[in-house]
């Protein structure tokens, strides 16, 4: 979830993440449709393990444990964590993981898909290391201004193809984009 300016803090609720005093906590609320919500639906039910920054996955571990009923598989997946301060908590199936090279075997290791849901400067730490091989966006008709962004920093030169876009109507764009190699550049005209 993405507004046209980047901002991926708070989606969800007003309280959700109001660090740096940011004040617009639950902007996703307006733009919700049938498309939207099925969309939704379909992530949520796949088979997947998650891998969180600390502070997504500290938002997470105060609400998912109790709210099994949106999202059954959350916490029945395993959540790897990157983290240097924290070693263990107490929900279920969460590993914690310190540097970039855990997050390189983790990739390379066999199972489900790894999911990364928030977490900004996780995305963009794995951007700046090419280990991102899809990016499944829905971009929000609004800008913000200010909050988390996830192509704030360092991301490295990457080409991507869309396999599959939709528009809801409320405007919102959902696209799944596959990393495709490098930049192609050329001349236009």
């Amino acid at each position: 979830m993405i507004t046209l300016d980047g901002v991926i803090q708070g989606p969800g609720a007003p309280k959700e993440d109001a660090s740096g005093g940011f004040k617009y906590g639950g902007w996703v609320a307006p733009y919700g449709d049938e498309v939207y919500d099925h969309v939704v639906q379909e992530e949520l039910n796949q088979s997947a393990e998650y891998l969180l920054g600390r502070k997504t996955f500290e938002i997470w571990e105060a609400y998912w444990p109790t709210h099994a009923d949106f999202w059954p598989g959350i916490n029945e997946g395993t959540k790897y964590v990157l983290s240097k301060t924290r070693k263990k908590s107490t929900w279920k199936n969460s590993v914690f993981i310190k540097t970039v090279a855990d997050i390189r075997k983790l990739k390379k290791s066999k199972g489900p898909d790894i999911q990364v849901w928030g977490s900004s400067k996780l995305v963009q730490l794995l951007l700046k290391h090419d280990l991102v091989d899809e990016l499944r966006l829905k971009i929000h008709p609004l800008t913000l201004g200010k909050g988390k962004k996830i192509f704030d920093k360092g991301s490295i030169p990457a080409a991507f193809t869309v396999t599959e876009s939709r528009v809801t109507s409320t405007g919102v764009i959902m696209a799944t984009y596959k990393r495709a190699g490098k930049v192609k550049t050329g001349k236009v005209g």
